[in-house]
């Protein structure tokens, strides 16, 4: 065999089951099973014992497959990367959020919004205020508070300083 591990011999307990019916789920939610083609693969897949005896269900089904059936064989196990720093934290916005608040109080058409590069939320605003003849700019208002009590986000999903 080459180096390459056979998993299909290897027994699933009740975690894969359940992650087998859940993907079969999807598939039916998604119309490419029929309900007697569901029942009786999720029969199948309840009364399975080894990975062999689930990976037939999904051999006629795109992806995605449970993941205990596409992982990597223990001889091709690829090392953990290391982990770097934190990229899913962004770095803050060179905006500030009490000038956005400001400007959304003391202009009250979207000026703030504007000001952190929001723009289409800004023009809503803006759209809002001169539709309603300045009734709507209780939005405006009520937004710049929040941009001063809580903060916000820039245009591109950064936090405002």
């Amino acid at each position: 065999m080459d180096g390459v591990f056979d998993t299909d011999g290897l027994r699933i307990g009740t975690a894969e089951r359940e992650a087998a019916s859940h993907v079969l789920a999807d598939h039916f939610a998604e119309g490419r099973l029929t309900t007697a083609e569901y029942e009786e693969r999720i029969d199948r897949v309840l009364t399975a014992r080894t990975r062999g005896d689930v990976r037939p269900l999904f051999a006629d089904l795109p992806e995605p497959h449970p993941a205990f059936l596409t992982t990597a064989t223990p001889a091709t196990v690829a090392p953990a990367p290391t982990p770097a720093a934190d990229l899913t934290t962004p770095e803050p916005s060179d905006r500030s959020a009490v000038t956005a608040g400001v400007l959304q109080i003391v202009l009250p058409f979207g000026a703030g919004r504007f000001y952190t590069g929001e723009t289409r939320l800004a023009v809503l605003q803006l759209l809002c205020v001169v539709i309603t003849f300045g009734m709507g700019a209780l939005w405006p208002l009520i937004d710049g508070i929040i941009l001063l009590t809580q903060g916000g986000t820039d245009g591109r999903g950064r936090t405002l300083r």
